[in-house]
């Protein structure tokens, strides 16, 4: 049910904080009432001053997705205050039509502060591999040589059944393999709901759920979840095995995932993680090439 109370409160508060000139209007000097005026607001949005007024005075049936979309533009939301007037009027925000491959100016500062001693790497919504530092190569293997379509974690966790890894033959193992694959299930299952419309990653799920097994048995189980948190045994060929964290943060807005990995301070696997970062080979470059394709080769190819 609508919040009219609510509704009304945030259109009008929206409406009193726009100037005239930020929608191209004259000020005039007999200007009473701060920001727009309801006749201006319903100009702009292409609806009657009475309905604006009956909005802001928690009056009548709430507003259609049209109208909502239409007062969004004219106030000038943001896209967080566009999707939090969709819910007030009860109704489902617009989503995203594709999965996004950028970096924001944001994600790149924090990535580009990291320690060199950082292994780092950058994840679309649908584990798309989008970029990684010269010490995630160095330490689990080089991703640059494979195809853009098999930088993709999901394919490497769940290969097709007796047809071997189509991935690049990442040097990182689990220590709970069957957790690892229930957050990976979990993890798409939330991002096909982010982005309904999305062939690329409607794609990948047909493609998994038709040829493994366990991907199809998890699907089916229904679960939604965000992949957090791991811990894996690096198995690398200079320092030996490295067990470290590896951890996840999603971003808010396009569900790209930081994956960081440490090791305990002070322990011997912090030793040897810098015993491999200090034999990494030259530095790869990080990946920013979209994956526009995600049909994978079969293992033929």
């Amino acid at each position: 049910m609508t919040d009219r109370n609510a509704l009304a409160s945030f259109v009008r508060r929206r409406r009193e904080r726009l100037r005239p000139a930020d929608v191209g209007l004259p000020a005039g000097a007999d200007r009473r009432t701060p920001g727009l005026r309801r006749d201006e607001l319903a100009a702009l949005a292409g609806v009657s001053a009475d309905y604006v007024t009956r909005i802001e005075q928690a009056r009548g049936s709430g507003p259609s997705a049209q109208v909502v979309a239409a007062l969004a533009q004219a106030l000038r939301l943001t896209d967080d205050e566009r999707d939090h007037l969709y819910r007030l009027a009860s109704l489902l925000p617009p989503t995203d039509r594709e999965v996004d491959d950028d970096l924001p100016p944001g994600l790149r500062r924090v990535l580009d502060s990291l320690s060199d001693l950082t292994p780092a790497a950058v994840f679309a919504a649908d584990w798309q591999l989008i970029w990684w530092n010269h010490t995630w190569a160095g330490l689990i293997g080089d991703p640059a040589g494979a195809p853009a379509a098999l930088r993709n974690f999901a394919r490497v966790t769940f290969p097709p059944d007796g047809g071997g890894p189509l991935g690049p033959r990442w040097t990182a193992t689990s220590a709970d393999r069957d957790a690892l694959e229930a957050a990976m299930v979990s993890d798409l299952r939330r991002a096909s709901g982010r982005y309904p419309e999305s062939e690329r990653l409607h794609d990948l799920i047909r493609e998994l759920t038709e040829t493994n097994e366990r991907f199809a048995e998890l699907w089916a189980s229904g679960s939604v979840g965000v992949h957090r948190a791991d811990r894996k045994t690096i198995h690398h060929r200079t320092a030996g095995p490295i067990a470290v964290d590896c951890d996840v943060i999603t971003d808010g807005d396009g569900d790209r995932k930081l994956v960081v990995m440490s090791a305990q301070p002070g322990s011997e696997d912090e030793a040897k993680l810098r015993l491999a970062v200090a034999h990494s080979a030259a530095p790869s470059r990080p990946s920013l090439e979209p994956a526009r394709s995600t049909a994978a080769p079969t293992a033929s190819d």
